[in-house]
Order: C-alpha cells, then structure tokens, then sequence
C-alpha cells in the first residue's frame, strides 16, 4: 500500500471532501494499492464548515501530520489542494518538491505566469516529478476532431479568477500552445474573453455563473467536417483520479508542462482582459515578468 499525503491551506473543502474516496474507487477500476494516508493544513479551521483539520482526518481514517516536512517524510507521493489558495502552491512546493517525490498540485496551478514558471524551476531543480490540471481536461466531449482549429466554449462558477481555468484547459488540449493576444468583453453578467492565435486557431470563451459547461469545435474551413457542439457531462473526474494515479505509479504526465505554463499564461492574460474591456492584451508581455 502507497501511502498519498494531502497538503492543504485547510481541509473541509470540496477537494479534500472528495478525493479519498475517488482515489480509492480509481484504485479499485485500475487494480492498483494507494490510500490517503496523512493530511496536513497551514490553517486549522476550515472557513468553508468549520471542520478542523482533526476531525477531518477521524472521519477520513487519516493521520494529520504536525508539520509539512513530516507528511513530505512518511509519504509515498504527495497531493497538494489548495484549489481555492493557489497563491499558497508556490510556498508549499518550495517545501514539498525538495523530497523528490511524484506530486500532484489541484487546479488552478498558480495564480500567475510568474508563479507557474517558478514552481517549475523548483521542479527542475530537485528532478521532481510533478504535474497539475483541470479535471475538465479529461472531458469525453473532447475526444476526437482532432484538427480543431477554432473553438468556443461556455462555463461558470462561484468567480471568474477560480472557475475559468476549466475553460482554458479545454481550448488548450485542443487548440495547444502558441496564443498571442487575448481581448475581454462585458455583456450584462456575461464575460466574453477572445483569444488570437498567430495562425488560424481562435477561440472564444463565455463565462456566467449560470452556464453549463459546453464546446463548439470546429475545423474553421466550413468544408466537410461539420462543427460539432457537444455539452460537457462525462464523468472527468473519475478519469483525472486515474490519470492522477498512473502518474504517481509512473513518474509520467500524459501531457507536456508546456500546456500547463500556456494555461497559466493565458488565465493571467485572461483577468487583465476582463479588468479591461475592449483592449487587446499582448500576452507576450507576460514572459518578461
């Protein structure tokens, strides 16, 4: 049995609520031997339930650990959450990838460009494997139509800093690296947010508390291949919590870290966007920050 050590700002968050027990259903689907085994939190009391990281551990069967270095030392492979706090992964990835151990870091990965990069040189540095995504990466709706040149897609949540980075996951699996410009749009409660290309691939994303998350893909030549929209319904979390554990057996993401830094790239371009309405952000000024 491998034992997963969770890293949190606090326990009693969606995440944390959720992930044990995926974790062991994907372990069961996929015949391998893993259990969250100890959990730590810089902050005792969950704002969310005011749930202590104390009980959260007895009703998960877990050991909470009295410091980070202490759960970095008896686990196997590492989790860090924080998914609402990703301005907390830098500080807790300074810590936890100094032990060389597989690490999965929740979504959103950073919360800027300059972040991101950083947490990647840490990553080079120790040699530590290490990866993060959006679950919304291992939609069903996605597969196929593999020469998607343009792209739409609609998504909500609680905030757009949180919640768009599942859009911006999708548009780059499909459309990959390379934007170069990104414009914001305001109508009513709705954010429109444009994203060029230096070739043909555009995208769109629309953004409103009460959207469902869907995609409009099309091959941007009008010919035979028919654009398809397909509303996204499948079950990606359950994929992610597989990915998520052959990674830990492997060492491998199934992706490049280049699309990582491209959605963290285009997340920062996309929130100036939105501050400013109607002018375009030329996202290479954000490489030399």
């Amino acid at each position: 049995m491998k034992r997963i050590g969770f890293v949190d700002f606090y326990l009693g968050e969606w995440h944390a609520d959720h992930y044990p027990q995926w974790l062991a259903q994907a372990c069961e689907r996929l015949e391998l031997s893993y259990k969250v085994a100890y959990a730590w939190a810089e902050q005792e009391l969950s704002p969310v339930n005011g749930v202590s990281t104390e009980e959260w551990c007895r009703t998960y069967g877990v050991e909470a650990c009295h410091s980070l270095e202490e759960l970095c030392e008896k686990s196997d492979v590492i989790l860090i959450l924080a998914p609402t706090n990703p301005e907390k992964h830098l500080g807790y990835a300074e810590t936890v990838l100094r032990y060389g151990k597989p690490t999965y870091i929740d979504k959103t990965f950073a919360p800027d460009f300059k972040t991101a990069k950083a947490i990647f040189r840490l990553g080079r540095e120790y040699d530590t494997p290490f990866f993060s995504t959006s679950a919304l990466r291992y939609a069903s709706e996605l597969d196929g139509y593999d020469n998607c040149r343009q792209m739409i897609t609609t998504g909500s949540g609680a905030n757009l800093p949180e919640y768009v980075i599942h859009q911006i996951e999708m548009i780059v699996k499909k459309l990959g690296i390379g934007a170069v410009r990104l414009r914001g749009e305001l109508l009513g409660q709705q954010t429109f947010l444009h994203i060029a290309y230096p070739d043909d691939r555009t995208a769109t994303m629309i953004f409103a508390r009460s959207y469902p998350f869907t995609v409009y893909l099309s091959d941007g030549t009008g010919g035979a291949v028919r654009p398809v929209y397909r509303e996204v319904t499948s079950s990606y979390f359950e994929i992610l919590m597989e990915r998520i554990l052959r990674f830990f057996e492997t060492g491998w993401a199934d992706f490049d870290g280049a699309e990582t830094l491209e959605v963290a790239r285009i997340r920062e371009g996309a929130l100036l966007a939105r501050e400013n309405p109607g002018i375009w952000f030329d996202l290479s000024d954000l490489e030399e920050n």
